[in-house]
């Protein structure tokens, strides 16, 4: 069978070289969108695999494994990766850990580095912006796990936490002991992080099931500066003050308990608090913070044992499911 050439793409799309190199390499800002669908259509159409692809899967396995984390500030990544590196290294595996800043051009960076070292197969925390790459690695039938995001369509094994049951603890928490007024805080959602989104959305259908009113201002998203000055302006209007919080990640919470303490506003006295994500700092300070937790160390397991299983299985599925675990509600003193 012919090999199938960049070469041949161009000519199949009517493009450059240079143009389709750009394509694969996710260089298509200021692409056309019909010269773009052309060449995405001619990739599909010959069944083109990138060089760099192909010439990881013809080596021998290394017993490498890369790990590309979206943000290792967080301490639910770093959790993860610790319980990855302990089930691969029980396996005969190493990792390379990576981290992507929730940077797609420093994810897609570091994917072509990994196989370029040939690693077996690789665990993404995904940025969301690299779909067209994500489609040639499974046209390649190159093992890929995702975990904590979703991408669609459902290319590859993903294993993430029930976010809506996770808004739903909290508010259900809150209105149990008589706190109506909740708002959420989050980081930004304009790159569509699929948790970040799900929770806002079970956010709005915990307080809907329990006969509260959305108010949009009570939903407050956005980087480090956009929070605290979100909160400024909510807090100055006495009549729109919320009487809970409920943070759905890690920074955002630091964001939250640092307005509140630079406030004077007394936790559970005059708001109540729960954050996503338990952490000794949480545990330990006064009061102590309620929190949802997620199963970090079942998720790390069954996500490095699936990888290891897909580079032990030469005929990989085509389609694969979305592993979903159960929150849990850690109680405290700040509800």
């Amino acid at each position: 069978m012919k090999k199938i050439t960049m070469k041949d793409v161009a000519d199949k799309a009517g493009v450059s070289k240079s143009t389709v190199s750009q394509y694969i390499n996710n260089r298509y800002e200021y692409m056309a969108p019909a010269t773009k669908e052309r060449i995405e259509n001619a990739i599909e159409e010959l069944g083109y695999v990138p060089n760099y692809v192909a010439k990881s899967l013809k080596q021998k396995k290394t017993a490498t494994i890369g790990v590309i984390v979206a943000n290792m500030l967080h301490s639910f990544t770093t959790e993860i990766i610790r319980v990855i590196e302990d089930t691969c290294n029980q396996n005969d595996f190493h990792i390379f850990v990576c981290n992507a800043d929730d940077n797609p051009e420093k994810e897609q960076a570091y994917i072509t580095m990994l196989m370029a070292k040939q690693v077996d197969g690789l665990i993404i925390f995904p940025t969301m912006g690299n779909r067209e790459l994500y489609k040639q690695l499974k046209k390649a039938q190159f093992p890929v796990v995702f975990i904590d995001r979703k991408v669609e369509p459902v290319l590859f094994p993903t294993f993430m936490l029930d976010n809506d049951k996770t808004s739903e603890l909290a508010v259900e928490r809150f209105i149990k002991r008589g706190r109506t007024k909740i708002c959420l805080v989050g980081q930004s959602i304009e790159s569509g992080i699929t948790p970040r989104i799900e929770r806002i959305g079970g956010y709005k259908k915990a307080l809907f099931h329990n006969g509260l009113h959305v108010n949009e201002k009570w939903i407050i998203t956005g980087d480090s500066d956009g929070i605290n000055q979100q909160l400024q302006s909510l807090w100055q209007d006495e009549e729109a003050r919320p009487n809970a919080f409920f943070a759905i990640n890690g920074m955002a919470a630091l964001n939250l308990l640092l307005f509140l303490k630079e406030h004077s506003i007394h936790i559970p006295e005059d708001v109540s608090v729960i954050t996503m994500d338990d952490s000794p700092f949480l545990a330990a300070s006064s009061p102590a913070i309620t929190v949802v937790a997620q199963p970090n160390s079942q998720m790390g397991i069954d996500t490095a044992n699936m990888m290891i299983g897909l580079i032990g299985n030469p005929e990989l599925k085509k389609e694969y499911q979305v592993f979903r675990y159960p929150p849990t509600l850690i109680e405290r003193e700040s509800v």
